[in-house]
Formats: structure tokens, C-alpha cells, sequence
């Protein structure tokens, strides 16, 4: 069963751009190969880090999602830990995020606008508050 995952990894901030997209074009070959599929490949570049990984202080991004099974994943999983160019990787999946996103769209498409529909029973003068006010008056003077 094939799901959707997005794989974001930062790789070491010294590896040169041919390198960097002969690694990208290696992990995207793991993927299509194992009977994956690539939705998008976005290099996002250099960037700093929040804490110190591995001795270096920025890196470069990487954000691939594919559409791909659980062993897959875990393959590819496998060959970033191993990788020595990748300092630091994360896998989610959003395939699930993507239902609920499209769920909560459509009960709000379905639903009709407050703004759009006055309501009849709304009071048209504004006698309550003043008798409200009145009523109050006098017990806040008696106190």
C-alpha cells in the first residue's frame, strides 16, 4: 500500500553542488528503483542550524516527497544513515495530515456563512439594555 512521505534531510555544508545533486539523482534512483514514486524534489540551501550537528554549525536541505510503501521508506531510511554526506534526516507522513485537510474543506464548503444569512429573531430595538441599566442603578445607590 502506498502511502505519502515527505523525506527532508540536511546534508554536510562542504559537499560541492555536483556532488550534492549526484546524491540527490542517487536517492531519487533508490526510490523509483524499490517501485516508489517522486512527487518533488526541492533543494532549499544552505541554512543554519539550531544546535551543532555533527561538528557543523549550518547545512544544506533537502525536501523530497514520495509516494512510496513502508519497506521502501525504511530502505531509504537506511541508506541516509549510512550516507556520510547526510548529517541529519526526518520522514513524515502526511498522506493522513492531506485526508483531514481535505475533510475539514469540505464540511466548511458545506456549511453556510453567518455574514451571509441575518437571522429574524435578533432584537431590533435596544429597550432590554436600557431597562437593564435603569434596574441596576438604584441597588448600586442603595449599597
Amino acid at each position: 500500500m502506498s502511502r505519502t512521505y515527505e523525506v527532508m534531510y540536511i546534508v554536510r555544508p562542504d559537499v560541492e553542488e555536483a556532488d550534492l545533486d549526484k546524491l540527490i539523482e542517487g536517492f531519487q534512483k533508490n526510490v523509483t528503483d524499490g517501485g516508489g514514486e517522486i512527487k518533488s524534489t526541492e533543494k532549499m540551501g544552505r541554512r543554519r542550524l539550531a544546535y551543532t550537528v555533527r561538528k557543523f554549525n549550518d547545512g544544506i536541505y533537502v525536501l523530497m516527497t514520495i509516494l512510496a510503501d513502508g519497506s521502501l521508506v525504511s530502505e531509504i531510511e537506511r541508506r541516509l544513515r549510512v550516507s556520510e554526506q547526510v548529517i541529519k534526516f526526518i520522514t513524515v507522513r502526511i498522506d493522513e495530515e492531506e485526508k483531514r485537510l481535505a475533510k475539514v474543506k469540505a464540511i466548511r464548503d458545506t456549511k453556510v456563512k453567518r455574514s451571509a444569512a441575518v437571522t429574524p429573531s435578533e432584537p431590533s430595538s435596544t429597550e432590554a439594555p436600557v431597562a437593564a441599566v435603569e434596574g441596576s442603578a438604584p441597588e448600586a445607590a442603595a449599597v
